[in-house]
């Protein structure tokens, strides 16, 4: 996804609706604050994935019926995992909890991220940080903000003096796809200065979009994990592409947001 390539549909009143969304998911962060505590330890699978299911819940509560009124006719993904090119029109991606195996677990990176898409463009993101207040928000062509402060991404001399990332998709991963996560890693630790290693994507990505590491990463992925920070970058002056450094879409198989300058050699890397 690149200025280059596509254009998104942008209309007037996009600048707005962006505002009120910032307010729904700075809602839904509340929720998730108050909730966060204790590390869980479930007993079973299912119990784990029954209290993701609930902050997931508690956190949609309150987040879906704003955005509905926001756009009524917009369509919602329901599931928050699933990848691949949606149909035309308006959609709501939006992820409740992202991060939301570290709020189990008491750790800091978990948000909650609401992006609406057009015609398979992200047209506006809103990412809210409820631990520090932090909200990160980008408009098609209007620029990306960490709380009213522009984003620009980094200026790095090069990949072996890089802070590279990346992320692993989602649990239960295809053998070949962790095969070649492995391999990326790899291949990385080689070339870059520091690679970090961690769940969610989007973290990663608005560190990217302020220039505090310079390429983030990910083979597979969800829409809802990669598309609040691929406008992020892209409004921030990065480069977003697929791994092989093609324009990516939410139908790609791969991901790659980086700094301008090192994108080339990233992809380098990442083909070995």
């Amino acid at each position: 996804m690149s200025r280059a390539t596509q254009t998104t549909p942008r209309t007037d009143s996009d600048a707005a609706l962006l505002a009120e969304t910032v307010t729904a998911v700075r809602a839904a962060g509340a929720v998730l604050r108050e909730r966060f505590g204790p590390v869980l330890r479930p007993e079973s699978r299912d119990a784990m994935m029954r209290a993701l299911a609930d902050n997931d819940a508690a956190a949609l509560a309150v987040l879906r019926p704003r955005l509905t009124e926001l756009r009524p006719r917009a369509r919602w993904v329901e599931e928050e995992l699933d990848g691949g090119a949606l149909p035309p029109g308006e959609w709501w991606v939006v992820d409740p909890a992202e991060g939301n195996i570290n709020h189990l677990h008491a750790l800091p990176e978990w948000g909650v991220t609401a992006t609406l898409v057009r015609d398979n463009l992200p047209v506006l993101t809103a990412v809210h940080l409820p631990l520090t207040g932090e909200t990160y928000t980008a408009l098609a062509d209007g620029g990306a903000w960490l709380d009213g402060r522009p984003l620009r991404v980094s200026d790095p001399a090069g990949l072996a003096l890089s802070l590279v990332a990346t992320s692993q998709a989602r649990p239960d991963e295809d053998e070949r796809v962790v095969r070649r996560v492995g391999a990326s890693i790899t291949a990385m630790l080689t070339d870059a200065l520091v690679v970090r290693t961690a769940v969610p994507a989007t973290l990663h990505l608005v560190h990217v979009a302020a220039g505090r590491t310079d390429a983030f990463w990910q083979f597979s992925g969800a829409r809802a994990d990669l598309l609040p920070g691929a406008l992020l970058v892209t409004e921030a002056g990065g480069r977003v592409s697929d791994a092989e450094g093609r324009p990516w879409t939410p139908a790609s198989e791969s991901f790659l947001a980086s700094a301008p300058g090192i994108h080339a050699e990233a992809v380098a890397t990442l083909a070995r």
